[in-house]
């Protein structure tokens, strides 16, 4: 058979950037970049460096996801649409970490490599798996995570307890300590991996969000000029009509320039805001009393900056729509002044073309009285040649008489000849 040239790449693509199976305890670093086009080409060629370094197998130029083990650590690589994801993980020793042992898997990587990773740092999470799911060593906890914006929920049925405080420590990492009981390795690798897309995709949600604050005051302005024009089309001559159209025209292409370089972005935010629910959905998390849960910490200070974006995106559609609405309405009547300036125009060019007919016919007859004067003088000369041959005794008496026969000729041939012209 002949095997399409996207079947294998298709089938694969449900297999693609699998879970990391892991056993507790266990270290993770995960680093999000930001990257472009040409950032994330060099992404790729810095993870060659790495593995040429420590003599291990190079992929090829189209793998979009890797899993390296070094030995005294492991790194899972992703390359995404606009960012790649470097989860770096190390074996780590039984109970409670300090609050500096959190990167213990990315103090095993080269630094001076750590350091220079393409593109531009989006994200940093510490995350600390450990084997016990009690609560013993809560006041503990209390001195590692901010209690006010604190984190504690089951998850998995209960089969595994998350505490984070989602903020930034002074090493520049969040970080999160997972406690879990009886979970399989691969078990543990999915939750490990839902746990850091939350975290990742939240950020690259909000991108959306210093967007949609600048676009805000750019929009009243728009919506302020475009309710001045109304008030000035509702009012304005004719003679005026253009210079309105001419500042319609050019807010029109302001709001689409900035619809056009902005949609693309809340369009992004909205679908990453959609893995954000999808991933803590996922998660199946129980709330723990006394604290809040991922679900409700997301709900709370997600809800605003994600209404701020629809909202901005659905202002920006209703304002391109407005604009549109308003061109038609001034075209149409700008159309409509053409229209009755070109009536008014046939009208004169139909007026004028009556009195130049009437001028025609004067001038008609002016032509058959001066034709007839001509063949008549050449009738003259004929009849006073037949005189001499004594043909006829009276030449003056034979062309009087020809002279209305010649006349009636000249206007029978000249109003045939009008008509012709006239009726093509």
């Amino acid at each position: 058979m002949k095997e399409h040239a996207l079947r294998r790449a298709l089938h694969n693509e449900v297999h693609a950037r699998p879970p990391e199976p892991m056993q507790a305890p266990v270290a993770i670093s995960h680093v999000v970049m930001l990257t472009d086009a040409q950032a994330r080409e060099d992404s790729r060629a810095h993870l060659m460096q790495l593995l040429r370094d420590h003599h291990l197998p190079v992929p090829d130029d189209h793998a979009n996801h890797l899993r390296v083990d070094g030995g005294s650590w492991r790194l899972r690589w992703e390359l995404h649409t606009e960012f790649v994801t470097w989860t770096f993980m190390a074996d780590a020793p039984e109970g409670l970490p300090q609050t500096d042992a959190y990167a213990l898997a990315m103090n095993n990587m080269p630094q001076q490599w750590l350091k220079n990773l393409p593109g531009e740092c989006l994200s940093r999470i510490n995350l600390w798996a450990k084997r016990t799911n009690n609560l013993q060593d809560r006041d503990e906890l209390h001195q590692q995570f901010r209690e006010d914006s604190m984190v504690a929920c089951q998850l998995v049925d209960g089969e595994a307890t998350l505490h984070t405080d989602f903020q930034i420590g002074p090493d520049g990492c969040s970080r999160m300590l997972l406690r879990v009981g009886n979970l399989s390795p691969r078990r543990l690798g999915r939750l490990v991996q839902r746990l850091l897309e939350i975290e990742t995709y939240r950020m690259v949600a909000l991108l959306g969000l210093p967007i949609a604050r600048a676009a805000a005051a750019d929009l009243a302005q728009a919506e302020h000029e475009l309710a001045d024009l109304a008030l000035a089309i509702r009012s304005a001559h004719h003679d005026e009509e253009a210079a309105l159209l001419d500042r319609l025209t050019r807010l029109a292409g302001h709001v689409e320039s900035a619809y056009a370089s902005q949609h693309s972005r809340f369009s992004a935010s909205r679908a990453y805001f959609e893995l954000v629910d999808r991933r803590i959905q996922d998660i199946r998390e129980t709330r723990i009393p006394g604290f809040q849960s991922i679900g409700e910490f997301m709900d709370r200070r997600l809800t605003p900056a994600r209404s701020t974006c629809d909202w901005v995106s659905r202002r920006q559609t209703a304002l391109s729509q407005r604009v549109s609405r308003m061109s038609s309405l001034l075209r149409t009547r700008v159309d409509f002044q053409q229209e009755q300036s070109s009536q008014a125009l046939l009208t004169a060019m139909n007026r004028r073309q009556g009195m130049q007919l009437k001028l025609q016919t004067t001038v008609e007859g002016l032509s058959v009285a001066a034709i007839t004067y001509y063949i008549t003088g050449l009738m003259h000369y004929f009849t006073e040649g037949l005189q001499a041959k004594g043909w006829i005794q009276d030449p003056t008496f034979v062309t009087a008489m020809a002279v209305p026969v010649i006349a009636a000729i000249v206007w029978w041939f000249t109003r045939r000849l009008h008509n012709k012209v006239f009726q093509a």
